[in-house]
């Protein structure tokens, strides 16, 4: 029998699934074989290996919990973390505006409890469990500034994500739950003068300022055995690589 924990998955799984299926049911609206598109252009396919450091600013004070009783404190330092993004970027016909759906991979993540079985590292034998965490993220991308008027070196655009990652929330109904970003992204492009219709003419080195607007734990909430003295910092940057898979137009 699924365990209430197993099922929250399921029910993430399955919501993050239905915002793939919306742009499934959409995908008659591309014009594969038009030189114009119908409001949704070719897609291009992207992996993007990620440097995120996390707590930029406005770290939080934490204390650790033994039942009532505090037995330490501290502000949270910090952290750089690895993650491997797949992203199909959808343009549309609309000037400045498109959509990426991302699926976000953590390969080195680690965790001391196992969140489907509740065992602990120790009473496994070993030092920790993986935590790869997946995220899904639906983008609408908003373009500040384009290639062409920078001449094709660098372009901007301003995020509003739609995401769902692991619940942080002591009132999280979900292993998984929806959190609201807002991203802000500055691309380099060192290798825009090589032909179009080479791979690396479309290679980014990109920078992005994330601020998470819900979905994080607030003062006085107690999250694994740690309560926080302030609202837990919602602001990160990420380091990524751009590299092109798979332009889906010949």
């Amino acid at each position: 029998m699924a365990t209430q924990t197993t099922r929250g998955a399921y029910r993430s799984v399955r919501g993050g699934l239905s915002l793939v299926a919306v742009l499934v049911l959409l995908w008659p609206a591309v014009g594969f074989a038009q030189e114009r598109c119908r409001f949704l252009c070719v897609p291009d396919v992207k992996i993007e290996p990620t440097l995120t450091i996390e707590h930029l600013f406005g770290a939080a004070r934490t204390e650790t919990l033994d039942g009532d009783t505090v037995v330490a404190s501290e502000t949270q330092e910090r952290e750089t973390v690895f993650e491997l993004v797949l992203a199909v970027g959808i343009p549309t016909e609309i000037p400045r505006v498109g959509f990426t759906v991302e699926t976000i991979f953590v390969p080195f993540g680690e965790t001391g409890i196992h969140p489907f079985t509740g065992s602990t590292a120790a009473d496994a034998g070993r030092a920790s469990f993986r935590d790869n965490g997946i995220e899904i993220e639906l983008e609408l991308n908003l373009m500040v500034l384009e290639a062409e008027q920078t001449g094709g070196w660098v372009e901007s655009h301003f995020d509003i994500v739609s995401k769902l990652s692991p619940g942080e929330t002591p009132g999280a109904g979900s292993v998984h739950t929806h959190k609201l970003n807002f991203e802000l992204d500055t691309a380099f492009l060192p290798f825009s003068r090589l032909p179009d219709d080479n791979w690396l003419h479309h290679f980014e080195l990109e920078g992005s300022l994330d601020y998470v607007a819900t979905g994080l734990p607030k003062a006085g909430d107690v999250v694994g055995g740690e309560r926080y003295l302030d609202n837990a910092s919602a602001w990160s940057f990420s380091l990524v690589g751009v590299i092109p898979l798979a332009p889906l137009s010949p």
